[in-house]
């Protein structure tokens, strides 16, 4: 009466010739091909048939052995540049990814079992950490429309500005103050980008009442592209430049306040 064996089960066939070569403490680049090709022979002979899908895949690296074993009893096969080839070089590649590839495997496996013993502990972070953003480098936001062609515009509206009022009649009579703040430039320039979606910052400039006005206007548009609400372009050299919102069409905006720490 035959005496039943149970075999390991290994999960393909680069498992089974990576345990033999570490049985017979093989050096994985030179590796005895009739020797390992007659081990692996052996074990599939003994494998249960049943599950061809299995089997098939254990066949084919079979036939893939026994092809390098017969290459390796020819002359040398020699590439274009004259070097030779090891029919051995691919399956080598092969074991090397699949040992790799395993070996991280047990490393996650590991890290995971582990997981359950790690204590996470809750962030305890400062609020002056946690409300801090890095500095905003508008050069750098603003690319090829830099600070100084947007100052040119400014420094240009500006200029008509005083050209507006009168030399002689602003000496005298009363003079009234421009009560004008960033916060309610900043609602103004913003609730007027989303509904105009797209327009001109030169127009923009101009339609503001008085010098404070520009100024004001002009910083209330740099926070809003610092804060990312619109952006900038230039469709050609020369060319007007054009404000878009980023905000969606309708979004409603709440007035600004002296301590936003959106301006701050």
């Amino acid at each position: 009466m035959a005496i039943p064996v149970k075999l390991p089960v290994f999960e393909g066939p680069l498992d089974l010739l990576m345990h033999l070569i570490e049985k017979n403490k093989i050096d994985i680049y030179d590796i005895p091909i009739v020797t390992v090709t007659d081990q692996y022979l052996e074990y599939i002979q003994q494998m249960d048939r049943e599950d061809m899908n299995v089997t098939s895949e254990f066949m084919v690296m079979a036939a893939t052995l026994i092809d390098i074993k017969c290459r390796m009893l020819l002359p040398k096969e020699v590439n274009e540049d004259g070097e030779e080839q090891d029919p051995r070089e691919e399956l080598v590649k092969q074991l090397l990814e699949y040992k790799k590839y395993k070996y991280m495997s047990s490393e996650l496996r590991t890290m995971m079992n582990n997981a359950g013993d790690m204590v996470v502990r809750k962030k305890m972070l400062p609020d002056e950490v946690k409300n801090y953003a890095p500095p905003v480098d508008l050069e750098e936001l603003l690319g090829d429309l830099n600070i100084d062609k947007l100052h040119k515009i400014f420094q240009s509206v500006l200029k008509r500005q005083e050209n507006k009022i009168d030399p002689i009649r602003s000496k005298f009579g009363r003079i009234e103050k421009e009560d004008v703040s960033l916060p309610e430039r900043l609602t103004y320039v913003e609730r007027f980008a989303i509904r105009e979606r797209h327009f001109s910052f030169r127009k923009l400039l101009e339609e503001q009442g008085g010098k404070i006005q520009v100024v004001v206007t002009f910083l209330a548009v740099l926070q809003l592209i610092k804060s990312g609400k619109i952006q900038i372009s230039q469709d050609e050299l020369f060319g007007d430049i054009i404000i878009d919102s980023l905000e969606e069409e309708g979004t409603e905006i709440e007035e600004y306040s002296e301590d936003d720490e959106s301006f701050n």
